[in-house]
């Protein structure tokens, strides 16, 4: 149908931003000239990983919950270390939570830790061991959502499930022009569904790996590579010369930096060290005790405050140690570390659910957030 030029140009006027991602979506996209294209290119271009070696399906899981959240470079040695210490499903279910802990410090984000642990325990338990290739019961493992388990179910079994991550989102927002912001969840259906309409009929493993190492590799954040897009001229936002313009994002609010002071509390050549809460931030980690700064106060005054809150026993401030400085998703911390000589009490938690004095020999055995190991090495008997 050919509309006037003013009626178009008044329902570009007063259409919702998903509407104009409707009318732009009934565009006509060459779903299988798409696919072609981009699976041509990922033969040829894949990087070389690990977890793209393996078959077994607890793998390619352990894999999943690991890129979730963290940079393919940074996930390569954790991978390899994890499975060298937890081979089988079986292996890491009957392992203790802290030697779990310990395989995973440095790479933050420990809930993920923590809820694989209790899944392989559900799958040794409930299903002899196999990991489920249902969807409806996958997603009832905890810490699995829907990212983990189009993932798995696409990679491991061949099941037609569309993956969406940050990758894919920007590829999809560049190539069909959505005006959607990939930030905001409500907007999240949309891409899973065009994901899904560009899948097709495709080999769901390969693709959904491809359309993600095109983001990773090509269609990166900043400068993308379109001159080696395999896709480019199926890209609107390419030929339309907008690519600087996509994805939209909404701006997010700045995060908060929170002053903590933290104390190496030493006491018959032993260091004291508490442990987190098993659920919430950080959680069934060590650490050594402290907290955040009260308005005004200063970081010597707080660490003696924090230390007797949490553990009721009475300290001297000897001598400072060093800051740190450390960024979470959603806040930052500056903190300042002392140490601290024992003067009276006995340990009474409030907060942190154990407690163990320690030599420093014996600190490797522990696993700690990645705050505490910036300033692990500078700690002398």
């Amino acid at each position: 149908m050919h509309w006037p030029s003013r009626r178009f140009k008044l329902f570009k006027l007063d259409c919702s931003i998903d509407q104009r991602y409707t009318f732009l979506s009934m565009k006509k996209v060459n779903q299988k000239h798409i696919s072609n294209h981009l699976l041509a290119w990922y033969k040829k271009n894949q990087r070389q990983l690990p977890w793209r070696e393996a078959n077994d399906p607890y793998q390619i899981w352990v894999s999943e919950v690991m890129l979730q959240q963290t940079q393919v470079k940074t996930v390569v040695p954790f991978y390899i270390k994890f499975l060298k210490i937890f081979p089988t499903v079986k292996e890491l279910a009957c392992a203790d939570l802290n030697k779990v802990l310990k395989a995973w410090e440095g790479m933050g984000y420990y809930a993920r830790a923590r809820n694989l642990h209790k899944s392989a325990k559900i799958i040794i338990e409930e299903y002899d061991g196999i990991l489920p290739d249902d969807k409806e019961i996958f997603l009832k493992l905890p810490g699995v959502g829907e990212y983990i388990a189009s993932a798995v179910l696409s990679i491991a079994f061949g099941h037609t499930h569309a993956v969406v991550d940050g990758n894919v989102k920007r590829v999809l927002a560049r190539l069909l022009q959505i005006d959607s912001p990939v930030n905001q969840p409500k907007h999240h259906i949309i891409f899973k569904q065009e994901a899904t309409r560009l899948m097709g009929k495709a080999d769901p493993a390969n693709f959904n790996q491809a359309i993600m190492e095109l983001g990773a590799l090509i269609c990166r954040p900043k400068n993308p590579d379109c001159k080696h897009c395999p896709i480019r001229q199926n890209c609107f936002v390419f030929l339309h010369n907008r690519t600087d313009q996509f994805p939209k994002r909404v701006k997010s609010k700045p995060v908060p930096t929170y002053k903590i002071a933290v104390g190496i509390v030493r006491h018959n050549n032993k260091m004291l060290i508490t442990r987190r809460k098993p659920e919430g931030l950080l959680g069934g980690l060590l650490e050594f005790p402290g907290g955040k700064l009260n308005k005004g106060e200063n970081t010597q005054a707080g660490c003696f405050r924090e230390i007797y809150e949490e553990t009721r026993i009475k300290v001297k401030v000897d001598s400072y140690i060093t800051q740190v400085k450390h960024a979470y998703t959603h806040f930052k911390i500056v903190m300042d570390i002392f140490y601290c000589g024992y003067i009276s009490g006995d340990v009474q938690l409030n907060g942190p659910v154990d407690f163990k004095w320690i030599k420093l020999t014996d600190i490797n055995n522990f696993a700690f957030p990645k705050a505490n190991l910036k300033f692990i090495p500078l700690l002398e008997d």
